[in-house]
């Protein structure tokens, strides 16, 4: 047995979830946020219960030594010391072209995670400080990075690069990179165990991760071959307040007009102004946007957000069907893709093309993290809904790179 601490480190937070490995059972989970400012905000949970503060946090590193001793606090912790805890798991955004698995973290490691920092700036910096606060909290614990990339580096060439001259690609490696990797592999993967398949024998599927933030991936024999975020996460459908694909020259032209003189105005419309929020005018939130939909009528912005949201979806679906030469199972997640079955409706309503039939019933009742099938008798393909777990994913691939090592040292 191995218990193992996952860490999602943002720029001004820290999620983690400690776990016991190998049967992947939950001890506790919580998060640290307004990590350097005036009034920090601290909640741990154990099982039904959950304990909370507010006090100042300086840093991520004091963040870290909060977690820790919530861990081994003697009411709620879930450790009687940090000697316990065997590895640490963190979620990096980018991997680039160096990764395409979960590795061990040494000062290699720990460079790329830096270089790739260009392409993720809002991200990567952040893994950085969480990998470094850790080890600085937890010296001699093995620590794995999960590359959200990882997963996409099976792309196909004519997939992730794109039609620009190719010096272009080999100088700055300007490509499609693909984001959720974690999530798309445990789906994929969970998949193929509900359908009662070997996912390498032919399976195709479209895994549809739908939150604030949305992609699709195209998986075929358990690899993904294609997806539908890029370069950048503002690639793709449409989402909370991304604007997903546009013209490319949409941005150049609005870097011309008053409004958006400043650098960085079209980037921050872009991906913080834009999909459900901008088109809608109420808000990211997808429950927001239903009920302001049916109060406002069909005619509404809100009803008009809805609708763009189901069509580009649809639309990827079709796309990544005619990719795989077919399709069995189209597999939904993520906080939309779970638990709207509103949206679920929207999207799934007009997929008789490609075969998928829901079963309306099924759909309505499939919401709060159940798992399982909303397609109708007949449908040509599967339609599942599968709960996302990266975080548990995370830590199987820690376990499975530490093995039963246990920490040199431990404070």
């Amino acid at each position: 047995m191995m218990k193992i601490l996952v860490i999602n480190c943002g720029s001004s937070s820290i999620k983690y979830q400690a776990y016991d490995m190998p049967g992947k059972r939950l001890l506790a989970r919580g998060l640290v946020e307004r990590i350097g400012e005036p009034a920090g905000l601290f909640v741990h949970r154990r099982d039904s219960e959950k304990f909370e503060s507010e006090s100042r946090v300086a840093d991520h590193q004091a963040a870290m030594t909060l977690v820790l001793e919530a861990l081994t606090h003697p009411e709620r912790g879930v450790v009687k010391s940090i000697r316990e805890i065997g590895a640490v798991g963190h979620r990096v955004v980018h991997g680039g072209e160096a990764y395409s698995a979960p590795v061990l973290i040494d000062g290699d490691v720990e460079q790329a995670i830096e270089d790739y920092g260009e392409l993720a700036p809002l991200h990567n910096p952040p893994n950085l400080v969480g990998i470094r606060a850790a080890r600085a909290a937890l010296p001699g614990v093995p620590m794995a990075a999960v590359f959200d990339t990882a997963f996409h580096q099976t792309l196909p060439p004519e997939a992730y690069l794109y039609p620009l001259p190719y010096e272009i690609y080999e100088k700055y490696r300007i490509r499609k990179y693909g984001f959720h990797g974690s999530s798309h592999q445990y789906v994929a993967s969970r998949t193929a165990e509900l359908l009662r398949r070997d996912p390498a024998a032919g399976l195709k599927l479209v895994t549809c991760h739908l939150g604030n933030g949305c992609s699709l991936a195209a998986v075929r024999d358990g690899k993904s071959v294609d997806t539908s975020m890029g370069f950048t996460p503002l690639a793709g459908v449409m989402m909370g307040t991304r604007s997903g694909d546009i013209d490319p020259c949409v941005p150049l032209y609005l870097q011309g007009k008053p409004e958006f003189a400043r650098p960085g105005d079209v980037d921050r419309m872009l991906n913080k102004h834009s999909g459900l929020l901008g088109v809608g005018g109420v808000s990211n939130d997808m429950r927001n946007c239903i009920e302001t939909a049916e109060r406002d009528g069909p005619k509404s912005r809100a009803a008009l957000a809805l609708d763009m949201f189901a069509y580009r979806i649809r639309f990827f679906i079709g796309a990544y069907t005619a990719v795989l030469g077919g399709l069995d199972a189209i597999a939904l997640t993520g906080g939309i893709g779970e638990n709207s079955h509103p949206m679920r409706a929207r999207i799934l309503d007009g997929l008789g093309g490609v075969g998928a039939k829901m079963d309306p019933e099924r759909n309505a009742a499939m919401t709060g993290g159940k798992e399982g099938s909303i397609a109708a008798a007949g449908s040509a393909c599967e339609i599942l809904i599968v709960p996302t777990d990266e975080e548990g994913f995370i830590a199987a691939e820690t376990h499975r790179l530490c093995g039963e090592a246990r920490p040199a040292t431990a404070g």
